[in-house]
């Protein structure tokens, strides 16, 4: 090919996909440095087991990469380390509602009087004697001592493997390990990328998911994948010095991936969004936004609102769709967690909504200039990509949230030249998604 007729190549390559292209180049580099870094990680997980074997090694993180890779920015991973327990045999105790609170689910974990197996875990390093003897349980396994121990054998194993050269020297460092957040923090090197690990104890834990249960086949996901990830178990973590929560991370990404094996761009416009929000909404991650699971609720809730197959063909109308719905959050102040909506995800945030809301907002009008990612894309600034009545509609005011009521949420849909919309029960839907969860905490105005 000459090079007069490689520039005129490169003009054909819809913008949308040349950002797309951008980011994917980079997905196979980022899975790898990720891999060997998580390797150096299992390496001394391993010491770790060997040192006490009621910390176990897990070795399914698979999504894991593929999330990561999915990822513009380096943000903290978190490595689970299972504790070797028989999670049936214990007592889960829910505390009172004044201690719940709104968030997820939590307990503490108690040892029965009776329970046959169990005598690992009632050592002073991370358990606690009961006062009351007249309770079913001796004692509570308490997570601020678990961390307390895993740090300490995390320390240990760090130095054997560095002085017996089982890991690549400089790859890790043992004062780089923090205990923060009811969590382990610690920095692993892998090539050019330093990877940050959340390592975090966790307990196998059989959890109804009333919302996946109720739907044998939820439109928008594979057939038969909710049922095979509703018998999966769940993660009882931290939540804190003596509770225990519920985390349902590990079904997100499932459900994740089930999207990925669907034709479609549903994991590109995710990408997309993520790269986006990354180096504009959060000018290059200098600024508080939007996390990446933030985006991925988004995804989840848009594959069920918009379950066609066609929804998800073209690519700049895929992204759209996740669009609209996050304005829709954004407006409201409501993201439902996808498998327990009543739990608000941008409650307890510290994030200006009505800031983000406008920047949300600019690049849905005017989406060019975020997409560049080459100094030879700088230039005049385009022209709106739609017109200006979608673009008086979608700069709604985020801080009246009546204004996305059913009617103009509709109407906007329909403006969008990316939107063949007929079914309209979807959009009653994402209306009744949002009324359920109308107490949830936040102002709507």
């Amino acid at each position: 090919m000459s090079s007069a007729l490689a520039p005129a190549m490169a003009v054909q390559v819809p913008l949308w996909h040349h950002y797309l292209q951008a980011i994917r180049s980079r997905e196979a580099s980022r899975a790898q440095d990720y891999q060997r870094a998580e390797n150096v990680l299992l390496t001394v997980l391993e010491r770790v087991h060997a040192q006490d074997p009621r910390f176990l090694v897990d070795y399914s993180r698979d999504l894991e990469a593929l999330q990561f890779a999915l990822r513009s920015s380096d943000s903290p991973v978190d490595m689970e380390v299972p504790l070797r327990v028989d999670a049936e045999a214990l007592l889960s105790e829910e505390p009172g509602a004044s201690e719940m609170g709104d968030g997820p689910v939590t307990c503490r974990l108690g040892v029965p009087r009776e329970g046959a197996g169990l005598e690992q875990w009632v050592t002073d390093d991370v358990f606690t004697a009961s006062l009351n003897s007249s309770t079913k349980c001796c004692g509570h396994i308490v997570p601020s001592k678990v961390l307390h121990v895993l740090k300490d054998l995390l320390v240990a194993a760090i130095v054997h493997c560095k002085h017996h050269g089982l890991i690549t020297p400089g790859s890790l460092k043992a004062d780089s390990l923090r205990e923060e957040e009811l969590r382990l923090s610690l920095l692993v090197s892998s090539g050019w990328r330093t990877i940050r690990f959340n390592v975090v104890p966790v307990v196998r834990w059989k959890h109804r998911v009333p919302v996946l249960e109720g739907a044998q086949r939820a439109p928008g996901f594979p057939e038969g994948s909710l049922k095979r990830i509703i018998s999966q178990e769940v993660a009882l973590v931290p939540a804190s010095a003596q509770l225990w929560r519920v985390s349902m991370d590990y079904l997100l990404t499932r459900l994740l991936s089930a999207l990925g094996s669907l034709p479609g761009h549903r994991l590109d416009s995710l990408s997309i969004l993520d790269r986006v929000n990354h180096e504009s909404w959060c000018d290059s991650g200098q600024s508080p936004g939007l996390t990446f699971d933030h985006l991925k609720a988004v995804l989840l809730w848009a594959s069920v609102l918009f379950p066609a197959p066609e929804d998800w063909v073209e690519l700049q109308g895929a992204v759209y769709r996740l669009l609209v719905v996050l304005l829709c959050c954004l407006a409201t102040r409501k993201l439902p967690h996808f498998l327990h909506p009543e739990h608000n995800l941008l409650q307890d945030t510290s994030l200006d909504l009505n800031a983000l809301y406008q920047r949300v907002e600019h690049f849905a009008s005017q989406p060019e200039a975020s997409l560049r990612i080459h100094v030879t894309h700088l230039g005049r600034s385009p022209p709106p990509r739609i017109g200006h009545g979608v673009k008086a509609l979608l700069q709604l005011p985020a801080s009246d949230p009546t204004y996305w009521a059913t009617a103009y949420f509709d109407v906007l849909l329909d403006k969008f030249q990316v939107f063949h919309i007929q079914d309209k029960d979807r959009i009653s839907a994402m209306q009744s998604i949002f009324r359920k969860t109308k107490s949830l905490g936040g102002e709507d105005s």
